[in-house]
C-alpha cells in the first residue's frame, strides 16, 4: 500500500480550499432537480475527485414555489432566465430547459458574458451549434454537452479523449430510449406500435407527443453530434436521413426474429470513400450482435477505430439521475479546466478547430443496403415467382425465406435482398406495387451487420 510521508499528509491538508465553482441552473425539471440532487447527496465524493467545491448559486424557474421546496432557502430563485445568464457571480450556466429558440439566446448570452455552459439540448446543438461553439472559442469559454446524446454513458468523452489515437471507421448504436422501449414491448408481448405506445406512455418512457423520439428526430440529432466527433467536420442537421418506428408492426419483429434478427432503430454515422454516411432508421441487427441485447430503456453505442477496433458503451438511456451523472462530470471537466489556456483544453468537437474540415454527407439514395422485404399477395403460386422476377429485373439478388399464411387466406412473403443501391430497391418498391396479386404495403426495413 503506497505511504505517504506525514509531513508530506500534513502539507496537502493544509492547502487552501479552491474558489467554488458557482452555477446557475436554467430549469429545475427532471434534471435540474436531479442534478442538485446527485450534487448534494455526493458532495465530498465529488470534491475529493474536482478538487473544487460546486455552488449552486441560482436557478430559473416557471415554478418559484415547487422550486422553493427542492432546494430550500439557500439558493436565490428567479422565474427571469436573463437574471441567471447575467448573473455576475456565476462561473457556469447549466442549460435545461430544452427548445431551441429561448435556450439559444441564453446560451449565447452566457457565453458572451464569459460563462462557462453545460447542457443537456442536444436539439440546440445540432441545430446550432455551428454558431454557439464559434462564439464559445471567440470568447475562450467551455461548452459540454455529455447529458445531450446518451444520458449516462460517456460517449462524447470516449470519442475526444478515449479514442483519440484512432481514425474512426463508424459509430453507431441505440440511441432513443423510448424507441427501444417500444420496441422491446413489441418484440416481448407480440402487441402492435400503437398499444406499445401507449405503454411508454404510461411509464413514463415516452411523451404525450411522442413525434421526436417514434419519428427517428431524437436519434438524428443525437447521431450528428456523435459523427462531428468521430470525425471532425460540422454535420448539417438537415442532411441527416431519418426514419421512425411507427410504421413497423409486430409481424415484423415476429418473421424477424424467426430469421435470426432483432429490429432496432439506429443511429449511423460511417465513413466512406465518397464521404460520410449519417443515418437514423430501423434495421434488422442479427440475434448474437451485442445491439440486439439491448431492451428496454437502455442505450448502447459501438465505435470502430482503426487501432482499438470495436468498442461498447451501454446505460441507461433516461432518467434524472443518470442525466445528472453526465451534467456533472461536465461540471467536474470545467472545474478542472476552466482556469487553463483554451488550447489546453479538450475541444468541444474532438478536433482542434483548424483542423476541422468540411466533408460531404452522402445522399441516402446513393447508400447501399441490404434489405429484409415483406410483401402480402393472394395465395396464388403464380405470386412467389412474379415476386422473385421483379425483384431480380429491377438488379436484387434475393430469396424469399418464409411464407406465412395469413386469417384472412392472404399470404406473406418475407424476402431478404444482398447488398444493393438504395435507389435500385425504390425503383423494385415502385415494380411490386404494380403486381395485381399483391395486397397491402410492402415493408422494406435495411440490414446492419455493423463488422
Amino acid at each position: 500500500m503506497l505511504q505517504v510521508p506525514q509531513e508530506e499528509s500534513s502539507r496537502v491538508r493544509r492547502q487552501p480550499a479552491a474558489a467554488p465553482l458557482r452555477i446557475g441552473l436554467l430549469g429545475l425539471g427532471t434534471v435540474g432537480a436531479g442534478t442538485w440532487q446527485v450534487l448534494e447527496r455526493n458532495r465530498q465524493h465529488i470534491l475529493a475527485r474536482s478538487g473544487r467545491p460546486m455552488q449552486i448559486v441560482a436557478v430559473a424557474v416557471r415554478d418559484l414555489a415547487r422550486a422553493a421546496r427542492i432546494v430550500g432557502s439557500a439558493v436565490q430563485l428567479t422565474d427571469d432566465p436573463w437574471e441567471v445568464a447575467n448573473h455576475p457571480a456565476i462561473d457556469v450556466v447549466v442549460e435545461a430547459m430544452g427548445g431551441t429558440t429561448l435556450a439559444r439566446v441564453l446560451v449565447l448570452q452566457a457565453i458572451n458574458q464569459g460563462k462557462h455552459v453545460v447542457t443537456t439540448n442536444k436539439a440546440l446543438l445540432a441545430e446550432h451549434g455551428a454558431e454557439i461553439f464559434a462564439a464559445a472559442e471567440a470568447r475562450g469559454v467551455i461548452v459540454a454537452y455529455e447529458a445531450a446524446v446518451a444520458v449516462s454513458i460517456p460517449i462524447i468523452k470516449a470519442l475526444r479523449e478515449g479514442l483519440v489515437a484512432n481514425r474512426i471507421e463508424w459509430v453507431a448504436g441505440i440511441i432513443n430510449g423510448t424507441s427501444n422501449f417500444i420496441l422491446s414491448e413489441m418484440q416481448d408481448k407480440g402487441i402492435g406500435f400503437a398499444a406499445a405506445l401507449q405503454d411508454a406512455q404510461a411509464r413514463g418512457f415516452a411523451e404525450a407527443d411522442p413525434r421526436l423520439d417514434v419519428d427517428g428526430i431524437d436519434a438524428a440529432h443525437k447521431i450528428s453530434l456523435l459523427a462531428a466527433n468521430a470525425f471532425g467536420t460540422a454535420i448539417p442537421f438537415g442532411q441527416v436521413h431519418a426514419e421512425g418506428i411507427a410504421g413497423l408492426e409486430a409481424v415484423d419483429l415476429q418473421y424477424a426474429e424467426q430469421m435470426g434478427y432483432r429490429i432496432k432503430l439506429l443511429g449511423v454515422a460511417t465513413r466512406g470513400g465518397s464521404g460520410l454516411e449519417v443515418r437514423v432508421h430501423p434495421a434488422l441487427v442479427p440475434v448474437d450482435h451485442m445491439l440486439a441485447a439491448v431492451q428496454g430503456s437502455m442505450n448502447a453505442v459501438m465505435v470502430k477505430g482503426d487501432a482499438s477496433g470495436t468498442t461498447l458503451y451501454y446505460g441507461a438511456g433516461a432518467g434524472s439521475e443518470p442525466t445528472a451523472s453526465a451534467v456533472i462530470a461536465d461540471l467536474v471537466d470545467v472545474a478542472r479546466t476552466a482556469d487553463c489556456a483554451s488550447t489546453q483544453r479538450v475541444p468541444c468537437l474532438a478536433f482542434q478547430s483548424h483542423a476541422m474540415r468540411a466533408l460531404p454527407v452522402v445522399p441516402i439514395a446513393v447508400t447501399t443496403s441490404a434489405w429484409y422485404l415483406r410483401m402480402g399477395s393472394d395465395a396464388s403460386p403464380q405470386a412467389e415467382r412474379a415476386i422473385l422476377r421483379t425483384l431480380l429485373r429491377c438488379g436484387l439478388q434475393a430469396r424469399i425465406h418464409g411464407r406465412y399464411t395469413q386469417p384472412d387466406r392472404s399470404v406473406h412473403h418475407v424476402v431478404l435482398t444482398q447488398t444493393v443501391p438504395h435507389a435500385a430497391l425504390q425503383q423494385a418498391l415502385a415494380q411490386l406495387a404494380l403486381l395485381p396479386m399483391r395486397t397491402g404495403k410492402t415493408q422494406a426495413i435495411r440490414l446492419e451487420r455493423l463488422e
